[in-house]
């Protein structure tokens, strides 16, 4: 095990920033990290493009709505099946598996656009297949970390996995701003197909050692009921489930009406699209960078509190800007805020369950934060088609804090 000479008598303290990257002492989690974020970047161009395709086609913020719940209900349906794999499989051919059916739909989706036949039912099959395809790969890839570092830095890399995610969601989106205004929709899907490749083959490079998996003579209901048990069971880790479930509906399907914010309220085309989604990820690195840096994960209950207090109040905020570059300005803490509630809650959850239960908490986590995401999406689609897309992201941002102030308070004491 290595030493920390930090702690040595006489040692001096290790400095910030080599505590920030500790996780890339470990060769398997640099090739990951560097795959995972080539295509992270083409997965936020084809978000944005997606959104962009699909308002273009039909003006209608709920077909937004119905796009997003399209995609992400699979993996509240199917994302517990997912967690079974992980825990039963070999995690890195699952992902192998998951990455190469990811670039068949990108691929398809490409084809179909810059061949000009592309309609809105097309890109919701498409958007259902890779929500089926993130159902086994999300719960997978959450708890293959654990894998790559080992349980002393997992704190470290789950805090650097979400600076990589967000340092693509300001690249992407920023690369796909100008693409759609130069050459359209089409080459994003193309180009996001080709980053998979990447994943792939950082994925074969690996050495990762063969690892225990669960035994064999239980059916798949006794491995689902055993799940579900401990994740209800548990206080802490049923308290956090529930919290980042009411987060999720009322609060993060603000991304859905984004195109309807750029085009119709603040005036700014596909550019300013881009550049709105990159100043939420702008402020999503920072927050993840902040907690990259803490050296332990005490007192992380504080962050997952303020932070999703924070969110909703900051969405607020956003929503009553009547300028973009103010707009664009209060979207930074709206990602602070939000990335750090949710890498906070990962990190509690991922220290407190077992490793023969990691991959089924890390599904009922990405069930509770994406998959109940299609529900706020459609919810938010069909309001902004009612009342407008500003009045939908306040009351939004509201029914956060409200509820964050009436039941959160636990947060602050795991």
């Amino acid at each position: 095990m290595p030493v920390d000479v930090s702690s040595q008598p006489g040692a001096l303290p290790q400095s910030r920033l080599q505590g920030l990257a500790r996780s890339f002492r470990h060769r398997d989690y640099r090739l990951f990290f560097s795959g995972q974020f080539i295509s992270l970047v083409g997965t936020w161009m084809q978000q944005t493009a997606q959104s962009w395709l699909v308002y273009r086609l039909t003006g209608s913020s709920l077909s937004l709505g119905l796009v997003g719940f399209a995609g992400q209900f699979p993996v509240f349906l199917l994302a517990i099946f997912g967690g079974v794999m992980a825990d039963r499989l070999n995690r890195r051919s699952v992902l192998v598996g998951t990455q190469a059916a990811s670039l068949i739909q990108a691929a398809l989706l490409a084809w179909l656009t810059l061949a000009g036949h592309i309609q809105v039912w097309q890109v919701m099959v498409l958007a259902a297949f890779l929500g089926v395809v993130n159902a086994v790969d999300i719960p997978t890839r959450q708890s293959f970390i654990v894998e790559l570092v080992g349980k002393e830095d997992l704190h470290n890399a789950i805090a650097l996995n979400s600076s990589m995610f967000n340092s693509a969601r300001i690249l992407g989106p920023s690369v796909a701003g100008i693409l759609l205004a130069a050459v359209g929709e089409g080459w994003c899907f193309s180009l996001n197909a080709l980053s998979f490749l990447a994943v792939i083959v950082c994925l074969l490079r690996m050495g990762v050692p063969a690892r225990p998996t669960l035994r064999s003579d239980a059916s798949l209901r006794e491995h689902l009921r055993e799940g579900f048990a401990y994740a209800w069971n548990t206080r802490e880790v049923r308290t956090i489930l529930l919290l980042l479930a009411v987060s999720s509906v009322i609060g993060m399907s603000y991304v859905v009406l984004m195109p309807v914010f750029a085009e119709e309220i603040l005036h700014s085309g596909p550019r300013g699209l881009g550049i709105l989604m990159a100043a939420t990820g702008c402020g999503s690195l920072c927050g993840a960078l902040l907690l990259a840096a803490r050296r332990v994960s005490q007192g992380i209950g504080r962050f997952a509190y303020f932070g999703m207090l924070a969110f909703g109040a900051s969405l607020v905020l956003f929503s009553q800007s009547p300028s973009f570059w103010l707009s664009a300005a209060l979207l930074v803490p709206v990602g602070f805020s939000m990335i750090v509630s949710m890498a906070a809650a990962n990190t509690m959850l991922q220290t407190l369950c077992p490793d023969n239960l990691r991959g089924r908490v890390m599904a009922l986590y990405s069930m509770v934060f994406m998959g109940m995401a299609p529900f706020g999406a459609l919810l938010s689609g069909s309001l902004a088609h009612m009342i407008g897309a500003k009045a939908t992201v306040t009351a939004g941002g509201i029914a956060c804090v409200l509820v964050l102030g009436l039941f959160g308070r636990k947060l602050l004491r795991l």
